[in-house]
């Protein structure tokens, strides 16, 4: 999806040349948790509102504080889900924007890309989610999406949500009236099924063979 038509200008980067004072008005009036520098329309960095905020003398220029500057920005073709990581590792609610040549164009909102995001047929579909484990060195992307899709099912998406030293954890996602018949093909090749479902039949007979057992013992 393009997500140029998501950018926006509507909080006007500042200078190195500006008063803090004038930082600190801006994150008094947009609840935001940076904002821009830039000069001759490059980016030079931006501002935290903790840094700015604890600034006591309103007067001094912006420069004074160019060591507290964070670097991170998004390029213009950048998708929803490299957006979604940016914002988490520089713990931001806003993404400044550049073009190829470095240029800034403006920003991304949080809220904006998590509307987006949400609004996709991965997330917006009904549909059955597993989530999966096995080996790291016997696990294969492919072999799960063939599985799914060998016994009916419409993929929507496959992620790996965990990954350990010898295991792998993959998120899927797809539309299927038979996820009994994926789980237990899943099972045979060796996946193990981490997440709990409602009338899972082979959860269900190790349920019945246990009661059995159980009461086999108790004679």
């Amino acid at each position: 999806m393009n997500m140029n038509e998501y950018i926006l200008e509507e909080i006007k980067p500042l200078c190195l040349k500006d008063a803090v004072k004038s930082a600190q008005k801006i994150f008094e009036n947009y609840p935001i948790t940076h904002f821009p520098v830039i000069e001759n329309n490059k980016l030079l960095g931006s501002f935290g509102e903790d840094d700015i905020q604890t600034i006591e003398n309103k007067e001094d220029r912006l420069s004074t504080y160019a060591h507290l500057l964070h670097s991170f920005y998004a390029d213009e073709k950048a998708t929803v889900l490299e957006l979604l990581k940016k914002f988490a590792d520089n713990d931001a609610n806003i993404i400044p924007v550049l073009n190829e040549f470095k240029d800034y164009l403006g920003y991304f909102d949080l809220r904006d890309v998590l509307d987006v995001f949400s609004t996709s047929p991965f997330m917006f579909e009904q549909s059955e989610t597993l989530i999966i484990a096995k080996q790291k060195n016997d696990y294969s992307m492919s072999q799960i999406v063939q599985i799914i899709e060998s016994n009916g099912g419409k993929l929507l998406g496959v992620y790996i949500s965990e990954k350990k030293l010898d295991m792998i954890q993959v998120t899927v996602k797809f539309i299927s009236k038979e996820i009994n018949e994926i789980m237990q093909s899943l099972r045979r090749y060796d996946y193990k099924i981490i997440s709990i479902h409602e009338n899972d039949l082979y959860l269900e007979d190790l349920k019945n063979r246990s009661e059995y057992l159980q009461k086999y013992l108790e004679i």
